[in-house]
């Protein structure tokens, strides 16, 4: 048994899926609370700790409001889909810099058939995503360190999308030329809903902060920021 999620977590995103409402919610926040929310936050307060030792730059915040957990309340103001509600839970273990400047951040998912966790940064803004790839083309060493182990490919996805074509400026020979096209620098790993709702969820979730913090690091050096 976990001490922080369980098959009633799983059955609560299954059925906000099929009622995603305000009204279903209303009725159903007491499991929200109970199954998801209490929960995370207690995950969140025992990762500080663990995390803290990976790097004393990054920060578990078990905090109600504003901290790691993400709302559960979409965004639905650009988008096609107006349904009111994430079916999935996430946090992030973010670098306390990281409401002033762009920087790397420690990610976990919590969803049915698809949980995950990993890190790095997700969707950087053009001035972000040059800087990364200028550090990345002339600190390739360092890099292929990083994530080019044979831990880390057994371990590891990159996720996101790729330019087809070399990015305008940078040598198409270069050595990390597939590395260069990323529009994203960020990766990670699955874990089953099993391991979700067991004991070992807290110290999978630290192993896998552990091997993808030489990533954090390097982009963190890339960004000017300490790790």
């Amino acid at each position: 048994m976990s001490r922080y999620f369980s098959p009633a977590t799983f059955r609560f995103f299954r059925d906000l899926a099929a009622n995603n409402s305000r009204p279903w919610f209303a009725e159903h926040k007491a499991e929200y609370e109970a199954h998801v929310r209490e929960p995370f936050l207690q995950l969140i307060a025992d990762l500080q700790a663990p995390m803290a030792k990976i790097s004393p730059h990054f920060v578990a915040d078990p905090r109600k409001q504003g901290g790691s957990l993400f709302r559960i309340h979409r965004d639905t103001r650009f988008a096609n889909d107006k349904t009111p509600y994430k079916t999935w839970s996430g946090a992030r273990v973010a670098h306390e810099r990281a409401r002033q400047v762009p920087a790397p951040s420690f990610y976990l998912h919590i969803q049915p058939g698809d949980c995950f966790a990993g890190g790095g940064i997700w969707h950087p803004e053009p001035p972000t995503l040059k800087k990364l790839r200028e550090f990345l083309a002339d600190n390739p060493a360092a890099w292929k360190k990083a994530t080019r182990s044979r831990a880390f490919a057994e371990r590891f996805t990159f996720w996101g999308e790729s330019l087809t074509r070399p990015p305008r400026g940078f040598d198409p020979a270069h050595e990390l030329i597939e590395d260069l096209k990323r529009k994203n620098f960020a990766a990670g790993t699955g874990f089953t809903q099993a391991v979700a709702c067991s004991d070992e969820l807290l110290p999978t979730l630290v192993d896998i902060f552990r091997r993808i913090a030489p990533m954090n690091d390097y982009l963190c050096a890339a960004l000017d920021l300490e790790f």
